[in-house]
């Protein structure tokens, strides 16, 4: 057997270690000159939306790969060039940072017959293998809403924001209440003349800190030591935190109207003080432009320099057949979040927004494709896995509001589980 891997980040690297350790040859591909994906600051693949302050909001401890630690001295929260730093020392660990074939970009994954696939490169060379797994990653390709009307000012997505500096003195809007949008809108107050927060509903905000302690470890304490199921865990999480600082409401942050576990969470330490401060004004969602000022749907205008868009993204396959991304855009025909049922040779890997840490998680899915390949863990039939699938999107319909933003969610604890059964079973 021989493998076409598709991406560099944090799940191709686990993926290639996995397929390594299981003795299955490879050829592994990435777009940008180096590995990382969006880890990798300015990557030249123009696949990261990295700024310069972006430090991660999950602690080092959940952080880490289940067999390559963070070293301990480092600090509980890493900043992006940190993380990188992580990935490549786990890449060379493991004896793959050198099996990455770099700027080589993948424009063509062809279906052949007996489930084989012939892969064609933007260096004009065509590859046939027995399996392709995808990991180029779904953080790259910006989605921004259609306004009315005319803005005179500059208007971007958060994927190109880097650093507040050219924002000196300016007033600026921030669309959005998920991470990116919180520390870009805190970046910005620093220098900013002012910054408003143009939120569609409001999310609940936890601090990467409670009690002096990172707040997912609080989250580790409740469903492990605890064993409480998600649900009750991050609800206990918010009230710890609401024990702690107090409401969100008296920084004047509206509650949002959903429940902690409906949606995912907001973490930052800085955005509730920043807007008790007055530093960040928050409005609801953006109406239309008028010229320099935008108009919010309650009426309020304000001027306006400028707009970033902290709007999300969306997957993006442009080397797969149509009918193969249509199935798996938002993952909403994959086995396991992984295998398209009707080409079981085509696997994606972190394709995945998972409640809790994103690394470990990779990292098992890297372990089970390469059991699959192998053929240790069996798939089962087509009727089995789209039933499993059904099964997930209802679980994801009636545990999470309705957003794009949800289409690709998980439960760390249950995918991982999951995972693991099948392989302990195949053994």
């Amino acid at each position: 057997m021989k493998v076409c891997i598709i991406g560099s980040g944090a799940s191709g690297i686990t993926v290639a270690k996995a397929l390594r350790q299981h003795g299955v040859a490879f050829d592994w591909f990435e777009k940008g000159s180096a590995v990382g994906g969006m880890w990798r600051y300015d990557n030249d693949s123009g696949t990261s939306s990295a700024y310069r302050s972006l430090q991660i909001d999950t602690s080092s401890r959940s952080l880490s790969y289940p067999d390559f630690p963070v070293p301990e001295h480092w600090p509980p929260y890493l900043r992006h060039e940190q993380v990188l730093e992580y990935l490549e020392s786990y890449a060379r660990h493991f004896g793959v940072l050198d099996d990455v074939t770099t700027s080589t970009e993948v424009t063509s994954v062809e279906p052949l017959d007996g489930g084989r696939w012939s892969v064609t490169t933007a260096t004009g060379t065509t590859g046939v293998y027995d399996a392709v797994v995808v990991a180029n990653g779904h953080l790259s390709v910006p989605r921004t809403p259609e306004v009315p009307g005319d803005f005179d000012g500059t208007r971007m997505h958060s994927h190109h924001y880097r650093t507040p500096e050219e924002f000196t003195g300016k007033r600026v809007v921030v669309v959005g209440i998920g991470n990116s949008a919180c520390d870009i809108a805190v970046d910005l107050a620093r220098v900013a003349e002012q910054v408003h927060l143009s939120v569609r509903r409001s999310a609940w905000i936890l601090p990467k800190y409670l009690f002096g302690r990172p707040t997912d470890h609080w989250g580790r304490f409740f469903s492990g030591r605890l064993k409480l199921p998600t649900r009750l865990s991050r609800t206990a999480v918010r009230w710890v935190a609401r024990l702690a600082s107090g409401g969100q409401e008296r920084f004047g942050l509206p509650g949002p109207p959903h429940k902690v576990h409906q949606a995912h969470g907001t973490v930052s330490q800085e955005l509730l003080p920043y807007i008790a401060y007055d530093w960040i004004r928050v409005h609801p969602t953006i109406e239309r432009f008028d010229g320099g000022e935008v108009v919010f749907s309650d009426g309020t205008r304000v001027r306006a320099d400028a707009v970033i868009h902290a709007t999300g993204y969306d997957t993006s396959f442009p080397f797969l057949p149509d009918d193969v991304v249509d199935a798996a855009r938002h993952g909403e025909r994959l086995y396991r979040r992984m295998v398209h049922p009707d080409r079981p040779t085509l696997l994606f890997a972190g394709l995945v927004q998972p409640v809790g840490p994103t690394i470990p998680l990779v990292e098992v899915q890297g372990r089970w494709i390469a059991r699959v390949l192998t053929g240790a863990v069996p798939l089962p039939r087509p009727a089995a896995m789209e039933s499993e699938i059904a099964a997930h999107r209802r679980w994801v319909a009636k545990t999470f509001v309705g957003s794009p933003r949800h289409r690709l969610e998980v439960d760390f604890r249950d995918h991982v589980t999951g995972l693991a059964k099948d392989m302990e079973t195949a053994s």
